[in-house]
């Protein structure tokens, strides 16, 4: 895969809310990446254009979170159609838009759904027993989980 260079902006051709949406989306990339919550390109952030059903956004697969920009975010339907992307040779985590559309799909009201790696989650993840109710920050916020196979 080759270095993106230079993107053009498209903030002109696009709309003010999915241009925000970008903007925002591209920072919460970066914010990912520097609180340490990345797993190199294994982990996804969606967000969901608003005044539309079914398009989101994603990361071109393959960036770093810390290289994203609103301008190199790649806009897909919930079922993973590729409606743009910057003209690069960089394309898509299949897995990314798979478990994200789903939870759009299923959560229409859900603007944006974050999966991470962090050192912490994954050491949680391979405890049989999961995140235990031990501390009050154990129970801090919703979050959904499945069944452990």
């Amino acid at each position: 895969m080759g270095v993106i260079e230079r993107l053009d902006r498209i903030d002109q051709v696009v709309s003010d809310a999915e241009w925000e949406t970008r903007v925002n989306l591209a920072a919460c990339y970066r914010l990912v990446a520097k609180y340490g919550m990345s797993d190199l390109v294994y982990n996804h952030i969606t967000a969901r254009i608003p005044g539309t059903a079914d398009h989101l956004l994603i990361n071109l697969y393959g960036l770093t979170y810390k290289e994203i920009t609103a301008s190199s975010l790649v806009k897909i339907s919930v079922e993973g159609d590729i409606l743009w992307q910057p003209a690069t040779d960089y394309g898509l985590n299949k897995s990314g838009y798979v478990i994200h559309g789903c939870i759009h799909m299923a959560r229409p009201e859900v603007a944006c759904v974050i999966h991470t790696h962090t050192w912490a989650g994954m050491a949680v993840s391979t405890m049989e027993c999961g995140l235990l109710p031990n501390t009050q920050t154990s129970k801090i916020g919703r979050a959904s989980c499945r069944e452990r196979v």
